[in-house]
């Protein structure tokens, strides 16, 4: 059974400048058949990145991630046997990156499509090329991480990925990798509280320093590109070192609607 982690989609009121940002920083291409008015579809080659416009009743936020296996059918079969507690909810055929909604056993939301699905359109049918930055992981505070770790490798065949972070855990399809971090109430001590949920995006670039330079002529460019503001203050610090703790990159800022992302070379 191949499964791959397809896509991560973002909730933004700012959804058309955020796909700007990403093309302009890490390269990102949008699909010919994308559909501005309802939200911007780009990708690396692999993954897409759908950024919606943000709604009445809907927090802007990273939202969630897609993963697309051979056999949906099967899949949901074996999860219904498995995991009779999870819930399976069917979406409208013009969504054009999956075909089910559902949830791991801590509830984090994920998409399920099937490959060659009659759902996939836009930008997941043209992944036939390949940036030099990519996204590489997708961090995620869940209460039960070694439990929904298990649940993505008996699910999906996920395999197991050795992270130097503690207590975390990791699983891969072999090029992107969800990173299961522990999420715990005290450890928000010194900052505001976020619960549990996807945390940031990880990219993986040829030169961090070549990224930062882009960053900057970027916003040269075009100051609405500007990285939201990321570490400042002591509350802002610790919320620093805390991403720190719990990403795989040596550089971290956020999007200019406050996504986070851990940068990796």
């Amino acid at each position: 059974m191949a499964s791959k982690i397809n896509h991560v989609a973002i909730m933004s009121g700012n959804y058309a400048l955020e796909s700007r940002f990403y093309e302009a920083v890490f390269g990102m291409k949008s699909s010919p058949k994308a559909r501005p008015a309802r939200a911007v579809s780009i990708g690396d080659g692999y993954v897409g990145m759908n950024i919606n416009a943000r709604r009445a009743g809907r927090p802007g936020r990273l939202d969630h991630y897609g993963i697309q296996v051979d056999d949906l059918e099967a899949t949901l079969a074996r999860m219904r046997e498995k995991y009779p507690e999870i819930e399976i909810l069917k979406r409208p055929i013009e969504r054009p990156f999956a075909a089910i909604t559902n949830h791991d056993p801590d509830g984090n939301v994920f998409d399920l499509s099937q490959t060659q699905g009659d759902n996939l359109k836009d930008i997941y049918t043209h992944n036939d090329w390949q940036s030099a930055r990519s996204i590489s992981h997708i961090g995620i505070r869940t209460l039960h991480a070694e439990a929904c770790a298990e649940f993505y490798i008996d699910m999906f065949d996920l395999k197991p990925a050795n992270l130097p972070i503690e207590n975390a855990f990791g699983v891969t399809d072999g090029r992107v990798t969800l990173v299961l971090l522990p999420w715990r109430i005290k450890d928000y001590a010194g900052m505001p509280v976020v619960g549990p949920g996807m945390e940031y995006i990880g990219f993986k670039v040829e030169d961090i320093d070549k990224l930062k330079e882009d960053v900057r002529k970027a916003v040269d460019s075009n100051p609405l590109l500007n990285p939201a503001p990321f570490g400042r203050g002591p509350e802002g610090q610790a919320r620093l070192e805390m991403l720190a703790r719990g990403s795989l990159g040596s550089w971290h800022l956020a999007d200019p609607d406050g996504v986070l992302l851990d940068i990796v070379a």
